[in-house]
């Protein structure tokens, strides 16, 4: 007998075409339910293994509700739904469901679905804990190796990075020490000396982190210096930050607070084997990054970490980005990375193909398959077969050869245009688009389906207008290039170069900086770069704000709203007046959103 299934299903045609497609299919099904709490009553008599799941139910609650109880639970679902509002599909997609099935669907369909469901459930339970099992390794292996405190402290931190992203972890230990990210496996170590400096507080005030490194005045002042949005605690004499606004899923909370006593052990044997004398900036160089990937701002390792995680496996990755943002190179990157680097790597520009050889060129053709097919010919896909194929502008592909691309994925055989037999194809997946496929697949121009098939390991790019401080290193690197390669010889760029580059948008992105510092080297009078011709209609005054300029996702507005809600009422919740009124909430409802979106006191006072 193969997995329990539940049927979440308010039409009973509907549901019982899908029980007896799964009982001729050997599946069991558990119950077919109409509502949110009927589904519920029906979970607590028997879990089921999987939940088919209709996002619009009967009664005020609909199947996204249902799904973040689900989620909770450790209950995998896949969504069924003819809907696709681009509102509607924003908020199921943070939901993380396993699966998409758009109605109409057919028989296989379904099945390869809940084949894709099972084993993306089961790879996301063993990775969690194969990564689990490997940082116990690495701290043991740490523990008996010779080395300096620094050098085995810098190790056990990069180990963290690797499974729990941060920009800033603070520990007590009787001591008091911070680790700040300065780059991808870099990082500046500070005791208390130097965090008084950094902050302006004075040492006496600093104390109290050799004990508590989670008091609120610690949280605050970190946050206000280093520009900190979330945390994630577990105990006193740890805790770690983000630059980013709810960076920790439940899965790597649910992690943290498995290692966090392994760790704490660790740490506190190397202090007692030998305490740090005085506390520098130090780096780790365990990981690899492409050279012509430059920068280190917080958004661009993020990018990184998601590279360093994802490229050893063979799930299929959607690069998110504008125009200009360096998709390409990051999917190189991943390939380079991967188990796949001596294999072929095929890229194929989804928007520069004729539509009506797009399909002879992915799946290749027999020869008299059309007028003009000559010979018989390999497809991108049987030539990119045991390697990668990366689809750029997989957004402008046509409709109607998505349902093809979607059957490959999910059936991992082609068929060549003018051919009978099915070939079979391994190839990983990478795809790049700079449109917005929530938006496409709400206008009905990409399928629902396949952008979950796709998007099973999205990586988003920053604008470089989100990631400012990148620019002058940009700026150099493309200068020596070009200097180079026109023969010249270039000592620096102007601080009045700089502080234009600085206060322009780019909405060109990386590629527009690129040019504009080509167009420069060659018009360069002397050895310094004096000038640089960029489009008045785009300059600023002063400076934007970074944070301001990024492009945030509906949780972190929700956030950031509810915080000023909560700052204008200064921090209560209850009573007439108070925040939940304002934002005509219950007042449970709203402390649970709190403590969904990471909102604590110390961010409202």
């Amino acid at each position: 007998m193969k997995e329990q299934i539940l049927i979440v299903e308010d039409q009973f045609v509907e549901a019982d075409y899908l029980r007896l497609l799964l009982e001729q299919a050997g599946y069991g099904i558990t119950g077919i339910a109409r509502s949110v709490a009927q589904a519920q009553e029906m979970i607590r008599t028997k879990k089921p293994d999987f939940v088919l799941l209709d996002i619009f139910l009967k009664g005020e609650e609909t199947g996204i509700d249902l799904a973040r109880i689900l989620a909770v639970d450790n209950i995998p679902f896949v969504y069924l739904s003819a809907n696709s509002n681009e509102d509607v599909l924003n908020e199921a997609k943070q939901t993380q469901p396993y699966g998409f099935l758009v109605k109409p669907f057919r028989e296989k369909d379904l099945l390869v679905a809940l084949e894709i469901a099972r084993y993306r459930h089961a790879h996301s339970v063993d990775t969690k804990y194969q990564k689990e099992i490997a940082f116990r390794k690495t701290l043991e292996a740490i523990r008996v190796e010779t080395g300096t405190w620094e050098q085995k402290s810098l190790q056990i931190i990069a180990a963290l990075q690797r499974i729990i992203p941060f920009d800033f972890l603070v520990g007590g230990f009787g001591r008091g020490f911070c680790f700040l990210r300065i780059g991808f496996d870099e990082y500046q170590i500070m005791g208390i000396p130097e965090l008084a400096t950094v902050t302006g507080q004075s040492m006496e005030a600093l104390s109290a982190l050799t004990y508590n490194c989670n008091l609120t005045f610690f949280k605050k002042l970190f946050a206000e210096n280093f520009q900190l949005r979330s945390d994630l605690e577990k105990d006193l004499s740890i805790c770690l930050y983000s630059r980013r606004s709810t960076a920790y899923t439940a899965d790597q909370v649910e992690i943290f607070e498995r290692i966090v006593p392994l760790l704490i052990q660790s740490i506190d044997t190397l202090l007692q084997d030998k305490a740090p004398d005085m506390v520098t900036p130090a780096s780790k160089k365990s990981r690899q990054i492409p050279d012509e990937i430059i920068g280190k701002s917080h958004l661009l390792l993020n990018v990184f970490d998601h590279v360093a995680q994802v490229a050893p496996s063979d799930t299929s990755v959607l690069i998110l980005g504008e125009s200009g943002t360096g998709k390409e190179k990051i999917a190189s990157s991943i390939h380079q990375f991967s188990t796949r680097s001596g294999k072929p790597y095929i890229k194929l520009n989804c928007a520069a193909l004729s539509p009506g050889l797009i399909e002879s060129e992915l799946f290749g053709h027999e020869k008299g398959a059309f007028t003009g097919a000559l010979d018989k010919r390999m497809g991108i896909f049987e030539r990119a077969n045991k390697g990668t194929l990366f689809l750029d502008e997989v957004g402008d592909m046509p409709i109607e050869l998505q349902v093809k691309l979607l059957r490959v994925l999910q059936e991992k055989e082609i068929e060549r245009v003018g051919g009978r037999d099915t070939i079979k194809v391994d190839v990983r997946i990478i795809a790049a688009t700079n449109k917005n496929l929530e938006k496409e697949v709400a206008d009905g121009r990409f399928r629902l389906d396949l952008y979950y098939r796709l998007n099973v390991f999205p990586i988003t790019l920053p604008a470089l207008r989100e990631r400012k401080e990148d620019i002058p290193a940009l700026a150099y690197h493309f200068m020596r290039h070009f200097a180079d390669k026109a023969g010249r010889k270039l000592s620096g760029i102007s601080d009045g170069v700089l502080k234009k580059m600085m206060t322009y948008d780019w909405p060109g992105n990386i590629r527009e900086l690129e040019h504009m510092i080509e167009r420069s080297v060659l018009l360069a009078k002397g050895a310094v770069i004096e000038e640089i011709l960029l489009p008045a209609f785009n300059k600023r005054e002063k400076p934007p704000e970074v944070e301001d300029m990024t492009m945030k996702t509906i949780a972190e507005n929700e956030r950031d709203y509810i915080i000023a809600v909560l700052k204008k009422c200064n921090g209560r919740i209850w009573g007439p007046g108070a925040a939940a009124e304002i934002l005509n909430l219950n007042p449970s409802t709203l402390k649970s959103k709190m403590k969904k979106l990471g909102i604590k006191k110390e961010y409202i006072h």
